[in-house]
């Protein structure tokens, strides 16, 4: 009897997975606990493991497709079970399921696509929504192409092999000649040297970040709160700490005290710490630290939160010790784990990196924290210090709360406490 593996959800938030990379083969055999494929979540980059032992009978979608959580994805055939029978006898998708993404198998059985309208009047095209847009893009008449998809649907091969790039044979239709402009007319601009206008398709979790930022702006009742920190003692400080660890290659950044601070001052104001739970407010018992990380271009852009956890127990070692680990696993091939993503309780943003030079801004809540810390740069400026004007280090620090949690007064209160922390320095220590 065929086993039918759908796409999991791997998240309590996932709706759909992109598969990234299939592990295995038609003709493989695999075991129970044999990890097939790595999917994009909304999260995170996770393994898919099966849970029976079978022989590869059908990869229902290549890789780079996103379909809907509960989507066969590929088809086990039991010991003894032909392939040919497994995927015969497999349970498929109901009618009206959401289809697996364009470019499965042409044996992948799949809902009709929506056709495209014909331009002679004549009739319709089979196309899928992904051969569509390469059509648009490339300038590729469907008109004119046989598909070679299920009944004879335009798949994304047919298209790009009218349009010349896979050795089809095939050449893209040559731009229609264009018309003498009239003397009046405006002359178009060239576009500058190095700019290229381009459509860049979102990852899965581009998608969920965007989501989330949206509701977040337009849901939770943000407000702001700004302190300025004299930052000479604790500039000071860490100066003469990275000289000692200098010789065992451990060097404490800013951000490393911020972080410590910032749970700390959570220690000491533990509304903060908390989350609204819509006829409730929870204060938590423990204080994770959410630590924005921006992701390169070519992993999607964006910005993630990984969660360093139990913050308010770990000296400033270990803090920069996890931290620099969360971003290396942020920015590698297989990303954060949804446990490294998870369950924090306040976020820090910072922006003070001397390569940006931002001074002060404001970030949005990441719900369900209650607040999130923007950090600027801690930058030389005139200032007053004991009733005279000196050249010394400052650095600014907006909470933005969320007014249903946490009031304008916890909020200011808070942000003393971290300002009294940061310019203690040594209470940081122990």
């Amino acid at each position: 009897m065929p086993i039918t593996i759908a796409m999991p959800r791997l998240s309590d938030t996932m709706e759909e997975g992109t598969l990234l990379k299939w592990n295995v083969k038609v003709g493989d055999a695999v075991s129970s606990g044999d990890a097939i494929a790595d999917v994009e979540t909304d999260k995170a980059t996770m393994e898919v493991q099966v849970f029976d032992d079978g022989v590869v009978a059908k990869l229902g979608l290549e890789e780079g497709a996103t379909v809907p959580v509960g989507n066969m994805i590929l088809i086990l055939a039991e010991k003894g079970e032909s392939a040919e029978d497994a995927i015969k006898n497999a349970d498929m998708p109901e009618a009206g399921a959401p289809a697996a993404t364009e470019e499965a198998s042409p044996e992948t059985s799949a809902p009709p696509a929506p056709t495209a309208p014909s331009k002679t009047g004549g009739g319709s095209v089979r196309v899928s929504p992904l051969a569509r847009k390469l059509a648009d893009e490339h300038g590729v008449d469907l008109q004119a192409l046989s598909g070679s998809g299920p009944d004879g649907r335009i798949i994304k091969r047919d298209v790009l092999a009218a349009a010349g790039q896979q050795g089809g044979g095939g050449a893209a239709p040559s731009a229609a000649p264009v018309a003498a402009a009239a003397p009046s007319a405006p002359v178009t601009p060239l576009p500058a040297a190095g700019l290229e206008a381009k459509t860049i398709s979102l990852t899965g979790m581009r998608k969920t970040i965007a989501k989330r930022l949206v509701e977040s702006k337009t849901t939770v009742p943000h407000f702001q709160v700004s302190v300025a920190v004299n930052m000479d003692p604790l500039m000071e400080l860490r100066k003469t700490i990275n000289g000692q660890l200098e010789s065992q290659g451990i060097k404490l950044s800013i951000n490393d005290f911020v972080t410590r601070a910032v749970a700390m001052g959570c220690v000491e104001n533990p509304s903060v710490n908390s989350s609204w739970n819509g006829d409730s407010i929870v204060q938590h018992g423990t204080v994770n630290v959410g630590v924005a990380i921006s992701l390169p271009e070519e992993k999607g852009g964006g910005l993630l939160v990984a969660t360093l956890r139990d913050t308010h127990q770990k000296g400033l070692r270990q803090i920069s010790a996890d931290i620099k680990q969360l971003a290396q696993n942020a920015r590698s091939d297989k990303g954060l784990t949804v446990q490294e993503m998870s369950d924090s309780t306040i976020t820090i943003s910072n922006l003070g990196m001397p390569q940006y030079g931002v001074t002060q801004f404001t970030a949005i809540v990441n719900p369900p924290n209650a607040a999130i810390i923007a950090v600027g740069a801690a930058i030389q400026k005139p200032v007053v210090r004991d009733g005279a004007i000196v050249i010394g280090s400052e650095m600014n620090v907006t909470l933005s709360g969320d007014h249903r949690t946490i009031d304008g007064a916890v909020g200011a209160q808070y942000l003393a406490t971290v300002k009294r922390l940061l310019e203690n320095p040594a209470a940081l220590l122990v």
